[in-house]
């Protein structure tokens, strides 16, 4: 019924526990993990190789070096089996029990892609700035409805993934794909909270350079 795509970056201490949290909460459904290392420097490789191990329902894919977390989520995208593919971060900042609302929401209304949105959001100034500035860029560019937060977590359904998954260009946006694709979208307010372990990996710089 359902694949959850993990980039993973840096993500030794957290990611263990959201694997056992995702187990704990989508016991009702069947669903399979699907961990893509991007390059971690840390032992991430490791511990996501032992949960692979350890949980039959995980696909592990370890990219030889970081490229980004659209290319990771592609990857992870590429491998999908679920009706539908939720993409979630390794960081816990999105609960894994919201993700049972966007399942209940797919379902009701039959759409294709849902979006999540916050009413607080824990990001730091330089990352709401930046997530501002791609919004504004993608409702000219993409006719993107005007007041749709692009979220990061957020469900598609297996047709629109292997539409996506068509793009072989090194610089994937999948947000722009999934407009390309689709012309009405879902949306839920779920929670989201402070990071649980580090700080985010996100620097200006790497903004810039995810932005351009």
């Amino acid at each position: 019924q359902l694949s959850v795509v993990i980039p993973v970056y840096n993500g030794a201490k957290s990611i263990g526990r959201l694997v056992e949290k995702l187990h704990e909460e989508l016991y009702t459904y069947a669903f399979e993990i699907i961990l893509v290392n991007d390059g971690s420097p840390d032992n991430s490789e490791e511990v996501c190789l032992a949960l692979a191990k350890k949980y039959k329902n995980i696909t592990f894919v370890s990219l030889r070096k970081n490229f980004g977390e659209f290319n990771a989520v592609m990857c992870g995208l590429n491998q999908v089996r679920g009706q539908y593919a939720v993409m979630i971060d390794d960081d816990f900042q999105n609960p894994p029990s919201e993700i049972i609302k966007l399942m209940e929401e797919a379902q009701k209304t039959g759409l294709e892609v849902v979006y999540t949105y916050y009413s607080d959001k824990k990001h730091n100034m330089v990352r709401n700035f930046g997530s501002w500035l791609v919004n504004q860029l993608a409702t000219h560019l993409f006719n993107k409805p005007k007041g749709l937060y692009l979220s990061s977590f957020k469900l598609i359904s297996k047709d629109v993934v292997d539409e996506i998954c068509l793009y072989k260009g090194p610089f994937p946006y999948i947000d722009g794909i999934i407009f390309s694709l689709v012309s009405k979208v879902g949306t839920v307010l779920v929670e989201h909270s402070k990071r649980e372990e580090g700080r985010s990996n996100y620097t200006f710089e790497k903004l810039s350079v995810l932005f351009l």
